[in-house]
């Protein structure tokens, strides 16, 4: 049994390796160097079988291979300086048209090399003046004081031939870029999503296990002094646990899962269950959807912070508008001695984070009198 699941497993690697080098192979770079391949041999098969006729094949097809290695090293090559290597066009050039004097009119397609090259050089420099000397360095061959040298045919058609190589490697690049950029858009996509879950899950998930621990304490010290709002507190923890499995599925999803105004019911109950005595006043409604759910958040925090972090006894939420500027104050005492300077916390950054977007910020001051002052401001789009 154990044989057949390691054959299973080797199959299985097998085939993800093939099907990672068919997925290179269909690459822009490998489509453009089979274009390019096909490209270049095209033009060596009339070369070769002109270099044939004339008798001079050996001395021919060394040329030319010198003249290939050049010109795919320059075309391929990743420059360092704007240009590239350009002591290799001129070598190329030298190589294009003094062999014309030995192989004759065989050696005249050569010219359509020299012009993809010098198109080449053309769109690194952005020079206008190489373009029209690409255009014109097989035509310029036309004339030669002896015609016989020159195949009119390739001389004319020797800018269409770098036209193309040019076409092909400039095709080729882009389709690179735009693959290179379009996985970079994944990869900032897949980062932001990541981003939204952990603030969503620390923010949302996180206040609701605030909320469930102290309902613990409450419910431990209420069956301790047999209390009989006991039942009732058990009933609102039940409440509690069925909410943040709704939170949960809100966070997985990217969805709402509250409203400010039952956030701010919420907190009421919540804070007043924790014998803290809670003032709200509210005086503007319908809210723009971004602006609600920051301020949704802000709310959250805010009250988090009052049960974490103070020994309040009152607390008050004022929901205000301005000048098209909404406004969330959370006030409270009995705050506790600051922490560590600096140490602001996950979710005030998360806040932060949030409430920048929509071009707000944050606010936070505390009172020797042990008053803690939290204002949240979010402008309102017209």
């Amino acid at each position: 049994m154990s044989r057949a699941r390691a054959k299973l497993r080797d199959r299985r690697a097998r085939w993800k390796g093939l099907r990672a080098r068919l997925k290179d192979f269909s690459s822009p770079y490998w489509l453009g160097g089979l274009g390019l391949g096909a490209g270049i041999a095209g033009l060596s098969v009339p070369i070769l079988t002109g270099l044939a006729r004339s008798g001079a094949v050996a001395e021919g097809a060394l040329t030319l291979l010198v003249l290939l290695a050049l010109h795919v090293r320059f075309i391929t090559e990743t420059p360092v300086r704007r240009a590239g290597a350009w002591w290799i066009v001129a070598v190329q050039a030298w190589l294009t048209y003094l062999p014309l004097t030995v192989f004759g009119a065989a050696w005249t397609p050569v010219c359509g090399l020299l012009a993809g090259a010098l198109l080449v050089m053309a769109g690194r420099i952005r020079s206008i003046v190489l373009v029209l000397l690409a255009l014109a360095c097989g035509p310029v061959v036309l004339a030669a004081p002896d015609r016989s040298m020159i195949d009119p045919l390739w001389a004319l058609a020797a800018p269409l031939a770098g036209l193309a190589e040019y076409a092909v490697l400039t095709l080729t690049r882009r389709a690179k870029q735009l693959g290179e950029a379009r996985t970079e858009v994944m990869r900032r996509a897949v980062a932001l999503e990541r981003r939204r879950f952990t603030r969503d899950l620390h923010d949302l998930v996180g206040h609701r296990l605030t909320v469930l621990v102290l309902k613990a304490q409450l419910l431990e010290r209420l069956v301790a002094e047999r209390d009989e709002k006991a039942r009732e507190e058990v009933s609102e923890t039940v409440e509690l646990l069925r909410s943040l499995s709704t939170d949960v599925r809100a966070v997985a999803h990217g969805l709402r899962s509250s409203t400010l105004a039952a956030e701010l019911g919420s907190a009421r109950s919540l804070l007043e269950s924790a014998r803290v005595r809670c003032q709200i006043r509210v005086s503007c409604r319908d809210l723009p959807g971004d602006v609600e759910e920051a301020l949704t958040h802000a709310l959250r925090e805010g009250v988090t912070n009052v049960l974490r972090h103070a020994e309040a006894r009152q607390c008050s939420m004022h929901l205000l508008e301005r000048d098209h500027m909404v406004r969330l104050t959370i006030r409270n005492d009995g705050v506790r001695p600051p922490r560590r300077p600096g140490d602001a916390g996950q979710g005030l950054l998360n806040l932060a984070e949030r409430v920048s977007g929509l071009g707000g910020w944050l606010e936070a001051t505390s009172s020797r009198t042990g008053q803690f002052t939290f204002s949240v401001y979010v402008p309102r789009k017209k």
